[in-house]
C-alpha cells in the first residue's frame, strides 16, 4: 500500500491519510440540511500500518451566525456529526506530541522516522512526505564549520528547531537531532496539507490546491509562517509549533541531497533524501529518486 494524503479542508477539523485510490483533487459530495450549515461529507478508507479502518471526513461551513444553532441532521447518510473540539481531541489522542528522546537519535536515522508525522502551528496541520539528513562530520552541513552565531541551533539537543534565511527569500525549517553538542538536523523538504488550507495559501499568496503549493523546503517555511526567531523552539512542548505522531509510510525513496554540490563527492551522493513513495508532495527532481 501507497501512503497518499488527504483531501484539503481549510476549516475542517483534523483529517486522516488518504486512500491511494482516491483522487485528492476530486470534489467532495455536499449535503445540505435544514440547518445553517453545509456539511461535506467523504468516506474515506485509511491504512497503516498499526491498523486499518473506514474514516468519515466531515467539513462544516458556517453560512450565518447564530446563539442557538438547530441542530444538525444527516440520518439519510446514518453519519454522526462530532463537534470540532471533540474531533481535535481525538485527532490529538491518536497523534499525540512526540516526546524528546524521539528525536536524539542519528540524523539518518531520524529522517525516515519523520515521513507521515505532523507539523501543526494553529490551524495549520501539514503532513511531513520529503526530509534530508545533515550529519556531523557532513560537508554539506552547517555545522561542518563549528558553532557560530547563526548555526547554534544545531549543536542544542534533539526536538528543538532551526531556521535560517536561505538566499535571503525563503525560511528553511530543520528538526535538530541527536544528542547536545552533537550538530545534527534533518531539512523538512516538503509537506501535505491536512487542516488550514486558506491561511496556507494566504501566507503564500498561492491560491492552488497543487503540490507546488508545498513541495519545496521554502515553502514549508512560509506555509507555517516562519522567520529565523524560532531557532531552538522546542517541538515536543505543547503551543506554537509541535510535531505530533502519525502513520508510518509502507514504502519510502531514497537518493541524494539537493543543490550541496559544493560538498565532497562522497556526500553529494550519499543517499540521505527520503521521501514517501507514490506522494505527488515531493519536490524536484523526482528522477533521482529510487524505491528503499
Amino acid at each position: 500500500m501507497v501512503l497518499k494524503q488527504s483531501s484539503f479542508q481549510s476549516h475542517s477539523p483534523f483529517l486522516s491519510p488518504i486512500n491511494p485510490n482516491i483522487n485528492p483533487m476530486k470534489k467532495t459530495h455536499l449535503v445540505k440540511n435544514n440547518s445553517n450549515h453545509n456539511i461535506t461529507i467523504q468516506k474515506i478508507a485509511t491504512k497503516t500500518k498499526p491498523s486499518s479502518s473506514n474514516t468519515t471526513t466531515i467539513k462544516l461551513k458556517n453560512k450565518n451566525k447564530s446563539k442557538h444553532p438547530k441542530p444538525i441532521s444527516v440520518s439519510q447518510e446514518n453519519l454522526q456529526i462530532p463537534q470540532i473540539n471533540t474531533t481535535l481531541l481525538t485527532f490529538l489522542n491518536k497523534n499525540p506530541i512526540l516526546t524528546q528522546d524521539f528525536y536524539q537519535i542519528d540524523a539518518l536515522d531520524l529522517a525516515p522516522r519523520l515521513l507521515g508525522k505532523f507539523l501543526r502551528r494553529d490551524d495549520v496541520v501539514l503532513q511531513i512526505t520529503e526530509v534530508e539528513a545533515y550529519r556531523p562530520n557532513d560537508s554539506a552541513c552547517h555545522g561542518r564549520f563549528g558553532k557560530t552565531a547563526r548555526t547554534a541551533p544545531v549543536f542544542g539537543p534533539g526536538g528543538h528547531v532551526y531556521v535560517y534565511l536561505c538566499y535571503g527569500l525563503h525560511m528553511m525549517l530543520n528538526v535538530v537531532a541527536d544528542k547536545d553538542g552533537v550538530g545534527a538536523a534533518v531539512l523538512i523538504r516538503s509537506c501535505a496539507p491536512i487542516s488550514g488550507l486558506g491561511t496556507i495559501q494566504q501566507r503564500r499568496g498561492l491560491k492552488t490546491e497543487k503540490p507546488t503549493l508545498l513541495a519545496g523546503p521554502g515553502k514549508v517555511g512560509q506555509a507555517l509562517g516562519l522567520s529565523t526567531e524560532w531557532s531552538s523552539h522546542a517541538l515536543y512542548t505543547a503551543g506554537g509549533l509541535e510535531l505530533l505522531d502519525g502513520p508510518e509510510p509502507e514504502h519510502i525513496l531514497v537518493g541524494p541531497r539537493v543543490g550541496i554540490e559544493y560538498a565532497s563527492p562522497e556526500h553529494v551522493n550519499a543517499l540521505w533524501r527520503f521521501a514517501i513513495a507514490g506522494s505527488s508532495w515531493i519536490s524536484a527532481p523526482k528522477k533521482t529518486l529510487r524505491p528503499l
